[in-house]
């Protein structure tokens, strides 16, 4: 094995050469300040909306084995996401590496990442596919959440005696790659190995017809069900008319334990944590409600009209508008404040942190617009000829948001430039077609669709996941890149890896700097401390050694 050696080490202390970290001095640091840690010794504190360190010359090679690490705290109360630790990466080329913790609000009806770290790497690759099957008799694959571990599934059942239900996907080995065609069977395609196979019945929470939101609280699945209106999809209606409008917690295997009706609703259709706290709101009536345990539901309110998702940034709780569009935000209580409306649209489905800008997708041009943070929207482009934005999130460094009437994915390229990837659903003699509902699990991008009831996924670049919610606190982070994988450790401990023989061929150099707490999603929203990067796979002791001790030697 080549000998591992440090080439950079930044203490983020807050003393004269806590930037020094290279010979040449290329380091800035933007709006950090500092404070103890819990041992007593300083740390850079990074408020989540400006600060930043830049690296104008990484000490890296386009081919080199890595290894990145330090001590990252994050607070348990979150009223903002928790972005990006280190990113190196050109999103021109689609080269480099991401580093950072997902924290997905208000991706249209669901909360599907929360804490969930990511680290990968990409050369600009061609995205590859994979039909991921169809949970129970799904119509529509309404909510994905990424839970302990694993990914579970929401589902609108449209027939005579079905009801909604939640799916855990168990099929992660067994799919295999699709051909670049990944919903070319459209409804009535079978995946690689039956859906009893890929999809494990967790239940139904209800006997309504759809489980519409997901999100993870305190540490548990969480899920909201309603009566979905299938007219709205230009569907036949379901005969199932059960009263949908309450909120369950899952307790394992086919349990469910119910947390209350939402006052004078019969659906729920977005669940989001704010500040410690869930909120959830319905689509048939107005009001945005609080949990406060047990069964009981506090009414935070309304902007006065119905609406369609939740989502928080920048400290704050924002909701997205179903009649009229525009976009309003929480001021607290029962009080809510008009963030400004899109000329023209109509309807705004979804959000996404991108860059540190909060975006959304709108109705009836599927446009992108990016929040000014006052009362202005900046127009970011149009997919097409397509009419609706719905699912977004950030994947390996790029914004990708799926479609309707076509089902497709689009994938931003920057100034208003939306790239066409791929449709996912083709089932025939229908109107419309929707790529609603999006995750992050297993390194992979997944999208669930309507009418055909599918789970597709998609892989860009390499990338791991710890697809269970890091603990808030201090918590050493480490990532590696060897020959032939990738790696991620908590305290320590490896807690995912891949291994891919391309990995070491992927040339991921790039023009741009190496940024400290900013990429992709957002700045990093907590403390950092003693960053390191080396040349090589640092050896699973060394990691522990860091974890342990806060210091390490290589040979």
């Amino acid at each position: 094995m080549d000998k591992v050696t440090e080439l950079a080490h930044w203490r983020l202390d807050g003393s004269a050469g806590d930037l020094d970290g290279m010979p040449n001095g290329l380091v800035t640091a933007s709006y950090l300040t500092y404070a103890s840690s819990d041992g007593g010794e300083q740390a850079a504190r990074f408020d989540g909306r400006r600060s930043k360190v830049s690296v104008r010359q990484p000490p890296l090679g386009g081919k080199d084995p890595f290894t990145v690490a330090m001590w990252v705290h994050t607070e348990a109360v979150l009223d903002d996401v928790l972005g990006d630790l280190l990113s190196w990466y050109d999103p021109t080329t689609r080269r480099g590496f991401n580093l950072g913790i997902i924290n997905a609000h208000g991706v249209t009806s669901h909360q599907p990442n929360y804490r969930n770290l990511y680290f990968g790497i990409d050369a600009g690759s061609k995205p590859v596919w994979r039909d991921c099957g169809r949970p129970g008799n799904a119509v529509y694959v309404m909510a994905l959440a990424t839970f302990e571990g694993s990914l579970y599934a929401g589902t609108f059942e449209t027939n005579l005696g079905e009801s909604g239900h939640v799916y855990r996907y168990r099929g992660a080995d067994m799919a295999g790659d699709a051909s670049g065609t990944a919903a070319k069977n459209g409804s009535s395609g079978a995946p690689v190995g039956t859906s009893a196979d890929l999809w494990e019945d967790c239940g139904s929470p209800d006997p309504c017809n759809a489980v519409a939101a997901l999100a993870v609280h305190d540490g548990a699945l969480y899920a909201g069900v309603m009566r979905y209106n299938a007219g709205g999809s230009s569907l036949p209606e379901s005969p199932n008319t059960h009263p949908g409008g309450r909120v369950y917690r899952y307790a394992g295997g086919q349990e469910w334990i119910d947390c209350g009706q939402l006052p004078g609703a019969d659906s729920v259709l977005c669940l989001t944590v704010y500040r410690g706290e869930l909120y959830a709101i319905p689509i048939y009536s107005q009001g945005v409600f609080r949990y406060e345990g047990g069964t009981s539901w506090r009414d935070c309110g309304s902007p006065g009209r119905r609406l369609m998702s939740l989502t928080v940034h920048n400290g704050h709780l924002y909701a997205a508008g179903n009649e009229g569009g525009g976009v309003f935000r929480y001021d607290g209580d029962r009080s809510w404040e008009a963030c400004g409306f899109q000329e023209g649209m109509t309807q705004i489905y979804s959000f996404a942190p991108h860059y540190g800008g909060l975006h959304i997708g709108a109705w009836p041009q599927a446009r992108v617009y990016e929040y000014d943070g006052r009362r202005h929207w900046l127009d970011r482009g149009l997919m097409g000829e397509e009419k609706e934005v719905m699912a977004m999130m950030v994947y390996n460094g790029k914004l990708y948001a799926g479609t309707l009437p076509l089902a497709e994915i689009y994938r931003y390229d920057g100034d208003a430039e939306w790239t066409r990837l791929q449709q996912l659903d083709l089932t025939p003699n229908v109107r419309y077609r929707r790529a609603w509902s999006m995750a992050t699990y297993a390194g992979r991008l997944y999208c669930g669709t309507l009418p055909s009831g599918r789970v597709i996924s998609m892989e860009a670049g390499k990338c791991v996941t710890h697809d269970d919610s890091l603990r808030p606190g201090w918590r050493h982070i480490a990532a590696s890149r060897s020959e032939s994988s990738l790696a991620l450790f908590v305290d320590g401990q490896k807690v995912t890896s891949l291994d891919a023989g391309e990995i070491g061929s992927m040339d991921i150099g790039n023009e741009r700097p190496l940024t400290i707490g900013y990429g992709p999603q957002d700045h990093f929203n907590g403390m950092m401390r003693d960053v390191r990067i080396f040349r090589g796979a640092l050896p699973e002791d060394e990691v522990q050694r860091l974890a342990t001790t806060g210091r390490g030697e290589t040979g």
